[in-house]
């Protein structure tokens, strides 16, 4: 007898993020905002940022992609970009009074999305789940594969 088909946690966990993206991007859309924005804004807030390229490592986006937000914003008055006097080839990116207000919109926003996700799970729920996803993030990455490697050329080591 065959064990009842489980679905692959790997599709599930990418139905479910697809589903929870679409959610808050609704959710930012509301208040006039997108992910990539939101993303770009959070990161002008939060972090002390050279450049453009530091923008982009920070978003996890590459340059051209920014590149192409950062003139949406640009025209919509929401970041200003200067050339840096020392060194003209680097454009800094700063946020404006109504950046500033798109910031708190969607800071509103994010916070009221993330309280809906959190309903009804406890905080060792969430817990468990923070965990979970870490160990996912982990199974997957180069790291891990590496770990992975040596383990098993150790165990290989330790039965011959």
């Amino acid at each position: 007898m065959q064990p009842p088909f489980r679905q692959p946690i790997g599709l599930h966990l990418a139905r479910t993020a697809r589903g929870v993206g679409r959610a808050f991007d609704e959710a930012l859309a509301a208040v006039g905002g997108s992910t990539p924005t939101w993303l770009i804004l959070i990161s002008l807030k939060t972090r002390r940022l050279g450049n453009q390229r530091e923008l982009a490592e920070a978003v996890g986006i590459r340059g051209a992609t920014l590149t192409h937000h950062l003139h949406a914003m640009e025209a919509d008055g929401l970041v200003a970009r200067t050339r840096d006097p020392g060194n003209r080839r680097v454009q800094r990116v700063e946020l404006t009074a109504a950046g500033e207000a798109a910031f708190h919109r969607m800071r509103e926003a994010a916070t009221a999305f993330d309280q809906r996700l959190r309903r009804g799970l406890s905080e060792a729920e969430l817990a468990t789940v923070e965990t979970l996803l870490d160990r996912l993030h982990d199974n997957v990455t180069e790291s891990a594969h590496v770990t992975d490697s040596v383990t098993r050329a150790e165990g290989a080591e330790r039965t011959e």
